[in-house]
């Protein structure tokens, strides 16, 4: 935990280039209906709809919002959304702040806070692999019930 919890320093300025980088990235891939690079909803962010044909009918739609910046800094959320208005919720982070060490993960399925210390990759293709790993698993949960 940080020794001054007042005022946690600034993630810095977001990595348009690094964003532009994921967007690419996760374009290759079959999991996604939809990436967008800083939609007017989420300028700081990539946002990915995942192709709901992976999922099973009750999910209304399935998304990653990634957001880099310049230190390295990460937040990676993503999101299930269900036809009963609930969801379900999860979040890698690395930034400073005052609930957990630098590298931390918010659970499922409400992304509660304090989330669980972790460590994490220093290139953002490892971070993207573990996540997408970790998610590949969760989809697969759905079909191995």
């Amino acid at each position: 935990m940080p020794e001054d919890t007042a005022d946690p320093p600034s993630r810095g300025p977001i990595d348009t280039e690094v964003l532009d980088r994921i967007a690419t990235h996760l374009a290759r891939s079959d999991r996604f209906d939809d990436i967008q690079t800083q939609p007017a909803y989420a300028p700081n962010a990539v946002v990915a709809d995942y192709d709901l044909g992976f999922y099973p009918g009750g999910v209304t739609r399935a998304y990653l919002r990634i957001r880099w910046f310049e230190t390295d800094d990460f937040n990676i959320h993503y999101s299930e959304q269900y036809q009963t208005g609930n969801s379900w919720d999860c979040r890698w982070d690395r930034h400073p702040n005052d609930h957990n060490t630098r590298k931390h993960f918010h659970p499922p399925p409400d992304t509660s806070t304090p989330g669980a210390d972790t460590d994490y990759p220093d290139d953002w293709r490892d971070v993207l692999t573990t996540v997408l790993t970790d998610l590949d698993d969760r989809i697969e949960a759905f079909w191995d019930q």
